[in-house]
């Protein structure tokens, strides 16, 4: 399948993460049972536009010294830098700490990584793990992360290209991934050129029920209307936020 033009990533980009969701349980009904995060992250900037790239994954460990000698830890890092540069654009970094209860004891991220990565062509991070200097934080360069702290500890790369869980989410390399101070989720690619146009029908119908509800007359009218024409009918219409 052909990767979504720069547009319709765009046209991704217009909606918020909560209403992309939305629109994806009208395009596929089987996504509203996950592929997205499930657990409160931090959003670095919560006043940013959404942002939409291709998912380059890694692992990290901040609670103990790397077990390889310097060469092999600056190697590794090297040739991650690397991946991250190739590909699809725009990125978007996924990372899983995996200190497991003491995720986050040192931050991997950030001033120097987050304009690193900017630099590389990344929009944003999804990660357990935590953050720091964000007065310094590239601009452009979202996050949602797990947790903010002082200190990077040992905080260093374990693997990069592996499958990695964030918050409940499930992510691959590669994977397209919308995110916003809401949280994130990964757009099936069979979804992509369909959901702006889901988006907007769901945006349309929440106005309506909006408008009603900044009319009270209005609503009190049709609900009168509607009790006298109502007659038994096997469809429901189920309205969610």
């Amino acid at each position: 399948m052909n990767l979504p033009t720069a547009e319709e990533l765009a046209a991704l980009a217009e909606f918020d993460t909560p209403t992309i969701c939305n629109a994806l349980e009208v395009v596929m009904p089987e996504t509203r049972k996950g592929g997205y995060t499930v657990r409160p992250l931090i959003c670095g900037f919560p006043d940013m536009a959404p942002v939409v790239g291709y998912a380059r994954t890694a692992t990290i460990r901040a609670q103990q010294p790397p077990a390889g000698a310097p060469a092999d830890v600056r190697n590794l890092r090297h040739a991650y830098y690397r991946f991250v540069d190739a590909g699809p654009k725009p990125s978007l970094i996924v990372i899983e700490d995996l200190d497991g209860a003491n995720a986050g004891y040192g931050a991997f991220w950030g001033e120097v990584q987050s304009a690193i990565h900017r630099g590389l062509g990344a929009v944003g991070l999804v990660t357990n793990g935590s953050i720091r200097d964000l007065p310094q934080w590239a601009p452009g360069f979202q996050v949602l992360a797990g947790s903010i702290g002082p200190s990077h500890a040992f905080a260093n790369l374990v693997a990069f290209d592996v499958p990695v869980t964030i918050a409940g989410m499930p992510v691959r390399t590669g994977d397209l991934v919308h995110a916003d101070r809401h949280g994130a989720v990964v757009i099936p690619p069979a979804a992509v050129r369909d959901l702006p146009a889901a988006a907007r029908q769901v945006a349309a119908r929440e106005a309506r029920i909006l408008a009603v509800r900044a009319h009270p007359a209005a609503r009190r009218k049709s609900s009168s209307a509607s009790s006298r024409r109502w007659t038994p009918s096997t469809s429901t219409i189920v309205t969610r936020d």
